[in-house]
């Protein structure tokens, strides 16, 4: 993204089914990366539950209601940006509720 958006070097678009579900899911990112020691420049739109904007620096993230992600489609304004597959860094909920505690599925 540096190329197209100097402030930035990537985006991370996520998307909520409901507004409480927007929060939750910018609420546990943002905590993550607090925890991992990423410090939270600017956060907006937490409190609606649409569009959830967190701004870390070298990364911004938005989590969308699916209306607003529909509408805004940030991936069409961006199309010309490299895309990054994080599929595969992610944990899904049934493998880590079915993993020991103390171990790494």
């Amino acid at each position: 993204m540096t190329e197209h958006f100097g402030l930035s070097d990537a985006f991370l678009i996520l998307t909520g089914a409901v507004e409480r579900n927007v929060q939750a899911i910018s609420d546990a990112v943002e905590d993550a990366l607090n925890d991992a020691g990423v410090r939270t420049i600017r956060r907006e739109g937490r409190e609606s539950g649409r569009w959830v904007l967190l701004d870390f620096g070298d990364l911004i993230v938005h989590v969308f209601h699916q209306e607003e992600r529909d509408f805004y489609q940030l991936e069409r304004l961006w199309q010309d940006c490299p895309v990054i597959d994080v599929s595969g860094m992610l944990e899904t909920p049934a493998a880590a509720a079915s993993a020991p505690a103390g171990s790494d599925a």
